[in-house]
């Protein structure tokens, strides 16, 4: 087994609902992860087994108590043998990211994801027991569970064994700061739209051409954040730099014709 997630929650049953088909619970069958959940209910010393509180100070809501927690996390690192790296899912923690998962993947054979809820986590646990807090974006969700799986799914896809490739998820959009190009299936023609004859010649040099083309398109007009970062002085060769200069060339076309819609749309819309 190549990696190993532990997730505390208060909902382990819709947690377990989603990360137990499909691509990772074959991968669970066959050996490559192991995904468990732990209900944190279970490790309150109380019969109403309740796990918040009213926070100190005054204000709305709950908190989740600290004592549940750390005796749910106790218990996870003693079956592991050792401390393991937590992860509290939180609105405040740093952005996840694609190359944040690969940092995972790379150090980490074991993780243990925390799903807060109520207001939050009582401050102590944190500080007693968290390693890093992650978001999953500037929003809102009314538990963590939702960010756990999140994490999951991204980290144990690049778990050797889980794809059938390298080439699954080296390919997609984030892995080298761009996205991904379009893809098509069949038939060929659908609705009067054609596939792109590219990619139906079978010239392999000339469709990996085009679909270098393609993802450094969408990367300028979709993301022009991430095209930021990109270092164009990565492409040594003519041909990869040929292929740059067309992509340029094509977003600054589609800019420019999405200029002139909107010129004429305001035009209509004033002579209405």
């Amino acid at each position: 087994m190549d990696m190993q997630i532990d997730i505390l929650t208060l909902f382990p049953e819709s947690v377990d609902a989603m990360l137990n088909v499909s691509i990772l619970g074959r991968a669970q069958e066959r050996g490559y992860i192991a995904i468990r959940t732990h209900q944190i209910r279970a490790y309150t010393t109380n019969k109403q087994m309740q796990v918040d509180d009213y926070p100190y100070g005054g204000g709305r809501g709950a908190v989740m108590q600290a004592d549940p927690l750390y005796r749910c996390w106790a218990h996870v690192c003693e079956e592991a043998g050792a401390r393991r790296r937590v992860i509290y899912l939180s609105p405040q923690g740093a952005t996840f990211t694609q190359a944040k998962a690969r940092q995972l993947k790379a150090d980490y054979d074991q993780l243990v994801l925390v799903c807060g809820h109520y207001e939050g986590v009582d401050e102590r646990f944190i500080e007693a027991c968290v390693d890093e807090e992650l978001s999953i974006g500037d929003f809102v969700l009314t538990g963590g569970e939702l960010g756990a799986m999140v994490v999951t799914d991204c980290v144990c896809r690049m778990v050797p064994g889980v794809l059938p490739e390298e080439e699954c998820f080296t390919e997609e959009s984030h892995w080298a700061g761009l996205l991904e190009y379009p893809q098509y299936s069949r038939p060929d023609e659908w609705h009067g739209r054609r596939v792109p004859d590219v990619l139906l010649s079978g010239h392999h040099e000339n469709v990996a051409k085009w679909r270098k083309k393609e993802s450094y398109k969408r990367t300028m007009l979709r993301r022009p954040d991430m095209w930021a970062q990109f270092d164009e002085k990565q492409l040594k060769t003519k041909s990869e730099k040929k292929v740059l200069a067309e992509a340029k060339a094509e977003a600054e076309a589609i800019r420019a014709a999405e200029v002139k819609k909107a010129e004429e749309s305001d035009t209509e819309t004033t002579v209405e």
